[in-house]
């Protein structure tokens, strides 16, 4: 029979929102494309994503242009099939299968979980889905003991790829998605060796356009500042944060920096060593380094310290993670920091980076501001600033003398803990700050 063209949808990639921008075509109009063939470039959630193709053929529609808005669920690309295809009738009657675009987006729906700096998708649509029936003959066939372990159910290729590139096995995971599918958010739970929190979107609204008035413009928040906005506002209403902060002198950390320069190498940064501060402080206080399971009353503490630095990119601002931090010396912190950081501006921290924070790290003082009252990243519980470094007086041994000053302010939510670790964890990397040489001997 003839296979008619397909038309791939744009599925849920993961981020909760509701649209997407797409960034540049891949492929032209008359272009042959594989199964798992990057297609499209789309913007979500200040992060670019190729979207790979889960059909083969040739590209006969391109549904839409570069710059325009596409709607989730709604028509990306159409694929002529390669030519007909004729099967032998089975032995035995199948349960029909959904074409791959409908089992692809079903895939993605199915609970994808927190996994781009706290956006994240529901998972009712995933309990009110239909499952196939399962046939008596395939249920006879399974085999028992150590040989029952199949295959896995995968029929998203964007979770193929996202399990290839992390080195995870498939087999390994235990899925979560309606008929047994792996889900992103099982593979990315599985790289971050946590568990996440999901949190449902909030839709947008339609609304009637707004009168023009004169000395007025405006401009609509799109899906990008929406999904801020949201995760922002529910941060504010749920957290009831307190502020801390603390001048530091850091005269001694940035004169250990100067040394550490040469011509060919700058050395590790000022972030670099704070970073490994902020992870012996987290370490003493590890209820810094948590969330607040709200349901079951309960503190969950991680083992790791899945670092969050805060970038502002072409996109707005991110907050990609430093997995694995607590494991790094000064010198891989920084390597680390430079590519994350340089990916992120332009787009191009990846998933399981911008889901994975454990704790959040901002230098505010690259915006030539010394403090700032914080909000913290919904579902940590805590977030470090840093002010920008420069001369002020200072006494020392009961001279006024010119000193490389800087101010950090520490927000934390009061649910977790009293003002009594915050204090402790902001003395224990001012302390280091103001003393490098000893901390790193003592780290």
């Amino acid at each position: 029979m003839t296979v008619p063209d397909q038309v791939f949808l744009l599925p849920d990639l993961g981020e909760g929102l509701t649209e997407a921008e797409i960034v540049g075509w891949l492929v032209e109009v008359g272009d042959q494309v594989t199964v798992d063939q990057p297609i499209v470039e789309v913007e979500t959630a200040k992060s670019i994503i190729e979207v790979p193709s889960p059909f083969a053929g040739t590209v006969t529609v391109l549904h839409g242009a570069t710059g325009e808005t596409v709607a989730v669920g709604t028509p990306l690309i159409t694929v002529a099939s390669p030519g007909t295809e004729t099967r032998p009738p089975p032995a035995v009657e199948p349960a029909a299968e959904p074409p791959p675009a409908e089992t692809y987006r079903e895939e993605e729906q199915a609970g994808s979980g927190n996994v781009l700096i706290g956006y994240g998708t529901s998972g009712e649509g995933a309990r009110g889905r239909r499952r196939r029936p399962r046939t008596a003959t395939a249920s006879a066939a399974e085999p028992t003991g150590a040989s029952k372990r199949r295959s896995p159910a995968v029929a998203s290729p964007v979770v193929r790829r996202l399990a290839r590139d992390g080195g995870v096995d498939l087999a390994s995971i235990t899925p979560t998605g309606a008929d047994g599918l792996v889900t992103r958010s099982d593979v990315v739970q599985a790289l971050a060796a946590r568990e996440q929190t999901p949190v449902a979107p909030t839709p947008a609204t339609p609304v009637a356009p707004a009168t023009p008035v004169a000395g007025e413009r405006r401009t609509p928040l799109n899906g990008f500042r929406r999904a801020v906005a949201a995760q922002m506002s529910r941060s504010r209403a749920e957290i009831p944060e307190a502020t801390v902060w603390v001048d530091v002198d850091a005269t001694a950390l940035w004169e250990l920096r100067e040394r550490t320069r040469t011509a060919s190498d700058p050395g590790p940064g000022i972030m670099a060593y704070l970073a490994r501060f902020v992870v012996a402080g987290l370490k003493a206080h590890p209820v810094l380094n948590a969330r607040l399971d709200v349901e079951r009353q309960e503190i969950v503490e991680y083992d790791h310290i899945h670092l969050g630095i805060a970038v502002q990119g072409e996109r707005g601002l991110v907050v990609p993670a430093v997995l694995n931090a607590e494991s790094k010396t000064v010198d891989e912190l920084d390597a680390a920091i430079r590519d994350l950081t340089a990916r992120a501006r332009v787009g191009r921290a990846t998933a399981e980076e911008l889901a994975a924070g454990t704790f959040t790290l901002n230098n505010y003082g690259s915006f030539r501001v010394d403090g700032s009252a914080a909000i913290i990243n919904h579902p940590q519980v805590a977030i470090l600033g840093l002010g920008r470094i420069i001369d002020r007086p200072w006494v020392v041994d009961g001279d006024i003398v010119a000193r490389k000053i800087t101010q950090m302010s520490f927000v934390f939510d009061h649910r977790v803990c009293d003002g009594g670790p915050p204090a402790e964890f902001m003395r224990v990397v001012a302390d280091a700050i103001e003393d490098p040489l000893t901390a790193i001997r003592k780290l």
